[in-house]
C-alpha cells in the first residue's frame, strides 16, 4: 500500500509555535505519539480560545472531541520547538474536521499529521447545537484543500 507523502507547509493556512517539555520524549528518545494528540488538541483550541469564540469554562456551547487520527513520518522530541499548522477540511452545520500539520522547527514536511472532528454541542443537554456565526467566519478562513485531495461535502 502506497502511503502520502508528508504535507507541506502550504497545505496549512495558519502556524503556531508550540513547545515541548522534558516528560514529553518517551524511552525511544522520541516524543511519545500520545503527546502528538495532546499538541492537537492544543493548535485547535488555542485557535478558538485567542478570538474568544470558545470559553471552556462558561459558554453555551462547547466543542467535544469525536473523532482523532494521526499519520507518523518523522520523529520529533524535546527540546524541538513544534510548529502546528491548521487547516479545516470540512465545514458542517454543527461540526468541523481539521487537519493539523506537527512541524519540526523550520521543516519544509510535516513529521505528524492528524485529523481532528469537533462537535458544537449545547454544554447542558450535550446534543449538537449549530456553529455560531462569528465561529463560522474564523474557521472559514483555515478552509482549504491538500493538494491532491478530494473536497468534501
Amino acid at each position: 500500500m502506497s502511503r502520502p507523502a508528508p504535507a507541506p507547509r502550504s497545505a496549512y493556512a495558519r502556524f503556531q509555535v508550540l513547545g515541548t517539555r522534558w516528560s514529553d520524549n518517551d524511552v525511544y528518545g522520541h516524543m511519545n505519539n500520545v503527546v502528538h494528540y495532546s499538541l492537537f488538541d492544543t493548535a485547535v483550541n488555542g485557535f478558538l480560545m485567542r478570538r474568544g469564540l470558545l470559553d471552556p469554562q462558561v459558554g453555551k456551547t462547547v466543542f467535544l472531541v469525536v473523532e482523532t487520527g494521526c499519520r507518523y513520518h518523522s520523529e520529533l522530541r524535546f527540546p524541538d520547538e513544534v510548529e502546528a499548522g491548521l487547516r479545516v477540511m470540512r465545514l458542517g452545520g454543527s461540526s468541523v474536521e481539521y487537519a493539523v500539520g506537527l512541524f519540526a522547527r523550520e521543516a519544509p514536511r510535516a513529521a505528524a499529521e492528524g485529523r481532528f472532528v469537533h462537535v458544537n454541542v449545547d454544554r447542558q443537554t450535550r446534543r449538537p447545537a449549530p456553529i455560531p456565526a462569528a465561529t463560522r467566519a474564523a474557521l472559514e478562513t483555515l478552509v482549504m484543500e491538500r493538494p491532491g485531495e478530494t473536497p468534501k461535502a
